[in-house]
């Protein structure tokens, strides 16, 4: 950060995640009728956060304090208690820009004449848009005081932005496995070789590849390494004849979480028919995994400017069909961009959905309905059925969603874009 006597790194307090209080060079103008001049002085500040450690979509309370204001009374008249009210902003940087308005309760110990301003806490919250480390610096602040005349006394930083004070660690929340594999063949004779390729894995990471006997696994696997982009391309042996599909995982053992599959595969069997018999066979041909929405925009309820809360509506309903015959269950999940309009954005981690799904009578798989909570850019479950020896049906998911307004949003339509993605 540039001063004016050159470059100023943040404290070793800042950079490891402890509150630390900064001194920076601060330009206050008093109120004209005082008919003083411009005030160059040094604030102290400090930022404290209720969250250290917080993930995307999480709403973080930042405390910002001033220590030592640059300015004072600038009066000879003395000023009761409780007649100040401060207000600022503090700046984020590294993962997350933009700025965090702050504002303190009504209240002071009497202020004698032209003595400094007493300490005073502003207190704001923001929302978590990106994973890494998260900057937080004081900002400009104004103390307004209410007494005999409404005056406001602003301080600006001479050259933004200010030391670091506070430095918060995001992570991403937890997500939808976007894991996947194919095959290259959909069966196979007894021990036949099949290519499996994958990808989203994790980079360089060791891929158990296996064949699955509905939710058991065989004796049939491999082992392979994730390339440097998270791919892989391997060559597996199926022999046992009992296969129903075959599956790809991190680690030497079945994870949800860091697996994909199973993709259907069948060992045609090849046993010769007995002397004056005749072998009688049938194919049932295995359709796709599909998804069909009943519309494509939601009208939330409005709210009102200077209130602000939940803006409330429902997903048009989504159809999902499972006609694949195989082993695999499927993932339904929901990402929202951020609601933009007139006056910027509203974060989108204020949207949170109440998930439902319904299964249709005869399907082999029951659905399951994701969690209730936010949405946000990282993602969540809207519907999922499990893996099974034979999985597959007709489905209907929706969801109630509510976004969260702030209360002095500035007037106007927001709309955000909420992407459904089948897996």
């Amino acid at each position: 950060m540039a001063t004016g006597g050159g470059f100023l790194a943040p404290s070793a307090a800042a950079q490891t995640g402890t509150a630390q209080a900064v001194d920076f060079p601060t330009r206050c103008i008093p109120p004209p009728i005082s008919g003083l001049p411009p005030i160059n002085g040094t604030t102290t500040g400090e930022i404290t956060v209720d969250n250290a450690a917080p993930r995307v979509g999480d709403e973080v309370t930042v405390t910002y304090t001033v220590a030592k204001p640059a300015a004072g009374n600038p009066v000879d008249l003395a000023l009761p208690a409780d007649i100040m009210t401060p207000t600022g902003t503090v700046a984020l940087g590294g993962a997350q820009s933009g700025s965090v308005s702050v504002a303190g309760p009504k209240k002071n110990p009497p202020v004698p004449g032209k003595a400094p301003f007493p300490p005073f806490s502003m207190t704001g919250t923001f929302t978590v848009t990106a994973p890494g480390s998260i900057t937080l610096s004081p900002g400009d602040y104004n103390i307004h005081t209410s007494y005999i005349m409404e005056l406001d006394t602003p301080c600006t930083v001479t050259d933004p932005p200010a030391p670091v004070s506070r430095t918060i660690v995001a992570t991403e929340q937890p997500g939808a496995n976007e894991r996947s594999i194919q095959l290259g063949t959909a069966s196979g004779g007894p021990g036949d070789e099949v290519t499996v390729t994958g990808a989203k894995f994790t980079p360089l990471a060791d891929v158990t590849v296996a064949g699955r006997a509905g939710p058991a696994e065989t004796g049939d696997r491999v082992t392979v390494k994730a390339s440097a982009t998270g791919t892989f391309s391997t060559r597996l042996a199926v022999a046992d004849k009992a296969t129903t599909g075959v599956v790809a995982y991190e680690g030497t053992v079945w994870n949800d979480a860091k697996g994909a599959g199973p993709a259907a595969y069948t060992v045609v069997d090849d046993t010769p028919v007995p002397p004056d018999s005749q072998k009688l066979s049938t194919a049932i041909t295995a359709g796709t995994l599909s998804m069909t929405q009943a519309g494509d925009t939601v009208r939330l309820t409005s709210v009102d400017f200077g209130k602000g809360g939940a803006a409330t509506g429902d997903l048009h309903t989504v159809t999902v069909k499972d006609f694949r015959g195989g082993p695999a269950g499927w993932s339904l999940t929901g990402k929202v961009t951020d609601f933009t309009g007139p006056g910027g954005k509203i974060d989108a981690g204020r949207l949170s959905w109440t998930p439902a799904c319904t299964t249709e009578a005869g399907s082999p798989s029951t659905c399951a309905a994701g969690s209730a909570g936010v949405v946000g850019t990282a993602g969540a479950t809207l519907a999922s059925t499990p893996d099974a020896a034979l999985s597959g049906g007709e489905f209907t998911a929706g969801a109630e969603v509510s976004l969260d307004v702030p209360a002095f949003t500035a007037p106007g339509a927001y709309s955000g874009v909420l992407t459904l993605t089948l897996t």
